[in-house]
């Protein structure tokens, strides 16, 4: 009987230290395999497009993809129609391997980032890594100059069309284009089509 008591005693002890580090495994798991995607924008600290960001972002989330903005700088920073956001990450610190797709905002402020060697790296190793590239209005002509988009059809913001011409992307002055994991889109007007756009090749695989 005595035996008996300790056996059931030691297995119910063994239970109790065990129990909650199983349900933490369990727990991982299945956030683990939730399937969860993620998206990084990136805006110019000052005068970005208010609609490219804001609207993009809202459908992104709508359709449970976690969003995080990146810029120069992590005070305010706002945009060319008075939109006011924090950034969440400083632009240099953006690991690529935390996302599934990056994404460049348009706006006059968007020309930063045209010439930017650590934007066209990040460009460049998205598309070689089989993650979303996009970039919406101007910011798609850091796309071309980053050479992501030579011999494919893309569009850009009309006044910024030559930047694509002269790196080699055929332009087609489309609201969105999209040739494999690479989603340009012509501005403002398109910015919920560039959005829903990005959802289908994150979520629908097509």
């Amino acid at each position: 009987m005595i035996l008996l008591f300790l056996f059931f005693g030691y297995a119910i002890f063994s239970f109790a230290n065990t129990w909650p580090q199983g349900m933490g495994q369990y727990a991982l798991l299945r956030k683990e395999g939730s399937g969860m995607k993620k998206v990084v924008m990136v805006i110019a600290h000052k005068d970005f497009r208010d609609e490219e960001l804001l609207q993009p972002k809202e459908v992104l989330e709508k359709n449970g993809i976690e969003v995080k903005i990146a810029s120069t700088e992590l005070s305010e920073a706002h945009g060319k129609l008075g939109a006011v956001v924090k950034p969440d990450i400083l632009f240099k610190d953006i690991n690529l391997a935390d996302f599934d797709a990056i994404v460049f905002i348009g706006g006059p402020g968007s020309v930063r980032y045209w010439d930017d060697p650590l934007a066209h790296k990040l460009l460049r190793d998205a598309v070689s890594s089989g993650k979303v590239a996009a970039g919406i209005c101007s910011a798609a002509a850091t796309l071309a100059k980053s050479g992501i988009l030579r011999g494919k059809k893309a569009t850009v913001f009309p006044g910024d069309s030559k930047e694509l011409i002269d790196n080699g992307a055929i332009y087609t002055a489309a609201p969105v284009e999209r040739v494999g994991n690479i989603i340009t889109a012509a501005g403002p007007q398109a910015a919920r089509d560039f959005g829903e756009e990005i959802v289908r090749v994150l979520i629908g695989g097509n």
